[in-house]
């Protein structure tokens, strides 16, 4: 009992150190609605200016050295906001968060050049007096901790809850034009809270530098202690942030005494915030914004009139050139193979994986293992190492399935951690990061390919898994399962509502990373007689994404440019004619990613496609027509028939009832009108209907059956279909791959056969019918914004009807259109009531346009149905016309229902 309460006073320290940065994190957060990994950098960066270079170098006195250093971070912070994020504020979050990699990467790099990367221990400048309690000693230095921890807390909890700029803080983060229109600046309010977040930041670095030592990469990544912390308190409570840092340092305190495995103590955090994410099974609230640029994506195609000569061609340039060629060119391709997986998660998906060179050296441990005890070939280690990859990514993917990239990165930045100190640093199972496992030289297939004896042997093979390896990574862009993890990355409630599986997209584009990495991870271990797990810690991790997005994250061959910057690859040659030049590097790639990230967040490979573009452009070239899509023969326009019925429909949205009680019928073949004021709960009733919202009470019924509890994929798939107000295309897709998208086969088939071959899916008979129907055969190579907003309208609608469902929702689809526009649209949406046979809900405020349609009208005000007839008995209503047809009756606001996670994301009302 001595021995828990003597550790839990020492974890103290820790825990208040903890809660200072997560303090700093949640300012940041709630100032700017920016999640900012590099706040483990900027006070990693503050204590070796206060340690270093002030308290050493300069010789001034400890306050002053420490009223500098947090000034200084300070206006670090301040010089991030303006430098950096304020130019990404319209930017996608997954791009914000990674110019934050970018900050981490640069401060790091700053650090490792003025001062060097060895671990330096400094002495405390607090009290170190002891005081015993019974057998307890007490250290006096972690209660003065706890007492400045306690002290920020409460004064920023006083701050941000009475003053009125802690106020309006608040308010900016739940609405910052609301914020701007009341007087405050959000620019102002942003710039505010960054400094005082890096002041936090100093305030923490300069206390834990004693208690850590100074070393920048673990100082660095003390982040994702504090993010578990910032997670529990919800990114909101200063008080529950307190408590919650404390609670980690004395857990980890204890890990440390209890737990004899190697880095126990370093999962505590992970474990933390995989049961936050279980048990909320929400995403982090990250603030929405209405423009949102994701990377550019390639087309996917693989010319082989390019790629076998280019292979060639490296081939015998590598059997021609010194063998130093070799060398970078084993380093550079082995890493791109890694960052290949970083295009399919991050690229194709959208999921921020900031572990892939975890999951590598997971790939390295299993192969090494295999031929090092059991004297397996190396090409069956290679399988089995790659398989092991796949096993250990989807663990760790599970708990981020409801999640999209923040917590995904959250989640394996913890994980990769954890893994490098329990695992890649254990003297026991790796033979640590610099001994590892003897494996000796190896073959393939009967053939010496160890990078030792034939350096050049060794980097045409990696050539060639390369290549090999970018074509399954370029065939997965181009085939069913592609389309499916890109609709996911675009729109995860669009997906859903089309039928596609988000979490088994998310499953799936989780295991090809996981291999890729796992076999880029093997290449990278065999290179040497001994393979040592040094190379795959959370840093390089941080670098091969940095990397791959300064080629293009969205590009197969992005990889090529961003690996010219890896330590002792490619780019290292430079180094023959200006030495030194390699140790900038990491400086260098830091400053390009965040450059690139502000003015082209598309990466080199993009601008390269580009250019080649603009040049083929000009040149001669005889135009073709390209002939209509002929209908298929057979091609069906009637759908099987079925009718929708909602039965005594409540929804809730805390103390908000949204719905009450609902009761609507759509009969086959019958157009049903809802209307009602704004507010009255319409789209809510959609989103309900579709598995968007979870009901309070009541059934949804499709042809009898209740779907009450089904996925909202899997009422798509059963012929329930809807549109959207806002369109919701996939805007990185043409019209034909968002139809495709709509049309395609659900099996699970497609997810292994568009690894080999992809083939050329065409529109099945319901897609290619709409087409025809709704005249996009001009528009089917196009993307959506390339066309005029009645056109993306109309490809809106005719990719749901692409579902070939029995029951269609429209949300509004009459909106921003011109008089003809609508007169067109009302003549189709009879056709697929005549032609089609299909079942329509039509939420409308066009009054003209559903009176002219619709066979039915449902009204609906406070989420009550107030009325229900044929639209002369409604026009005919004075409750209906008293209501909402009435001019003098104000509309109330919009009932919205709060965002959940995976597929089922926000809700209006």
């Amino acid at each position: 009992m001595v021995d828990l309460l003597q550790f839990a006073i020492l974890g103290l320290g820790g825990g208040a150190v903890y809660a200072l940065l997560a303090q700093g994190i949640i300012v940041v957060y709630r100032g700017s609605g920016i999640l900012n990994f590099a706040h483990g950098a900027m006070a990693m960066f503050g204590s070796y200016l206060f340690a270093v270079w002030l308290t050493d170098n300069v010789g001034l006195a400890t306050l002053p050295a420490a009223v500098l250093s947090v000034a200084l971070v300070a206006a670090i912070g301040v010089a991030i906001y303006w430098g950096v994020m304020r130019p990404l504020r319209r930017a996608s979050p997954l791009a914000r968060l990674i110019a934050t990699l970018g900050v981490l990467i640069t401060l790091q790099a700053i650090v490792v050049r003025l001062w060097g990367s060895r671990t330096r221990s400094i002495s405390t400048f607090l009290p170190q007096d002891t005081w015993t309690v019974g057998d307890v000693s007490i250290l006096e230095d972690r209660l003065i901790l706890v007492a400045i921890a306690a002290a920020v807390t409460l004064v920023l909890w006083l701050g941000y809850r009475y003053t009125r700029f802690g106020l309006a803080t608040t308010g900016a983060a739940e609405n910052s034009r609301a914020a701007a229109a009341s007087g405050y600046s959000p620019d102002w309010l942003a710039t505010v809270n960054w400094a005082l977040g890096g002041a936090l930041a100093g305030v923490a670095g300069m206390l834990v530098a004693p208690l850590q030592g100074l070393n920048p990469t673990t100082l660095t990544f003390l982040v994702i202690s504090a993010l578990a912390v910032a997670l529990i308190a919800g990114f909101t409570s200063f008080p529950i942030t307190l408590f919650a840092g404390l609670a980690i340092g004395v857990v980890q305190s204890e890990m440390a005494f209890y737990v004899k495995t190697q880095g126990a103590a370093s999962a505590v955090p992970l474990v933390a915030i995989i049961l936050v994410l279980v048990v909320r099974g929400r995403a982090l609230p990250l603030r929405s914004y209405l423009f949102e640029r994701l990377p550019e994506l390639s087309a996917g195609r693989v010319r082989a009139r390019i790629v076998v000569p280019v292979t060639a061609g490296a081939v015998v340039a590598l059997l021609l050139l010194p063998e130093f060629w070799a060398d970078a060119t084993t380093t550079s391709i082995t890493v791109a193979i890694v960052m290949l997986s970083v295009v399919v998660l991050t690229g194709y998906t959208g999921q921020l994986n900031l572990a892939p060179a975890a999951f590598g050296g997971i790939g390295a441990f299993f192969a090494a293992k295999l031929v090092a005890s059991w004297n397996w070939p190396f090409a069956a280690a290679i399988v089995i190492g790659v398989l092991g990859s796949v096993v250990v990514g989807l663990v760790f993917a599970i708990p981020a399935l409801r999640t999209r990239g923040v917590n995904l990165a959250v989640v394996t930045l913890g994980f990769g951690i954890a893994l490098n100190d329990m695992l890649f640093n254990n003297q026991k199972y790796t033979g640590g990061a610099t001994d590892g496992i003897k494996v000796g030289p190896q073959k393939l297939f009967g053939v010496e390919v160890d990078a030792v004896l034939h350096p050049r042997t060794y980097a045409i093979l990696c050539v060639l898994f390369f290549v090999l390896t970018a074509i399954l990574v370029a065939n997965v862009r181009r085939s069913r399962a592609g389309r499916r993890l890109i609709a996911v990355r675009t729109n995860e409630r669009a997906a859903a509502a089309l039928g596609v599986n988000v979490f088994g997209a998310k499953i799936y584009a989780f295991a090809v990373s996981a291999a890729v990495a796992g076999l880029g991870g093997i290449l990278i271990g065999f290179r040497a007689f001994s393979v040592t797990f040094g190379g795959f810690d959370p840093m390089t991790s941080i670098l091969i994404v940095g990397y791959t997005v300064i080629g293009g994250v969205g590009y197969v061959i992005g990889p090529l440019f961003g690996s010219t910057l890896v330590a002792a690859g490619i780019g290292s040659l430079l180094n023959r004619w200006w030495p030194g030049l390699d140790q900038y590097f990491v400086l260098i790639g830091g400053v390009i990613l965040i450059l690139l990230l502000i003015h082209d967040p598309n990466g080199l490979a993009s601008g390269n496609a580009h250019t080649r573009a603009r040049l083929r452009a000009k040149l001669p070239r005889r135009a073709t027509a390209k002939p209509p899509p002929a209908l298929p023969a057979g091609a069906r326009h009637r759908v099987d028939p079925s009718s929708l019925d909602v039965a005594s429909l409540g929804v809730r949205f805390g103390g908000v009832t949204a719905l009450d009680d609902v009761d609507l019928r759509v009969g086959t073949g019958e157009i049903v009108g809802l209307i009602g004021p704004n507010g009255a709960g319409k789209t809510t009733l959609v989103d309900a209907v579709t598995g968007f919202v979870r009901p309070a009470h009541g059934d949804v019924r499709l042809n009898g059956r209740s779907i009450r509890r089904w996925s909202a994929h899997r009422r798509a798939r059963a012929g329930l279909s809807r549109s959207y107000q806002s369109l919701e295309l996939f805007e990185d897709l043409t019209v034909r791959e968002n139809l495709l998208a709509a049309s395609d086969r659900r099996d699970l088939v497609g997810y292994f056969s568009g690894l080999v071959r992809p083939g050329k899916d065409s529109l099945r008979s319901a897609a290619m019918a709409a087409v025809h129907e709704f005249g996009l055969d001009d528009d089917l190579d196009r993307r959506p914004p390339q066309l005029p907003y009645g056109r993306r309208s109309l490809v809106a609608i005719a990719r749901a009807v692409a579902v070939e469902p029995s029951i269609l929702l429209l949300d509004e689809p009459a909106a921003g259109l011109d008089d003809a526009e609508t007169a067109e649209l009302a003549s189709l949406v009879r056709r697929l009531r005549d032609d089609w046979g299909i079942g329509i809900l039509l939420i409308e405020h066009d009054m003209s346009f559903v009176m002219s349609v619709c066979d039915r009208i449902v009204v609906l005000d406070f989420g009550r149905v107030i009325a229900e007839g044929t639209p002369a008995e409604i026009q005919a209503s004075e409750r209906v016309r008293a209501a909402y047809l009435g001019d003098e009756i104000a509309e109330p606001a919009e009932v919205q229902a709060p965002a959940t996670s995976g597929s089922e994301v926000g809700a209006r009302g």
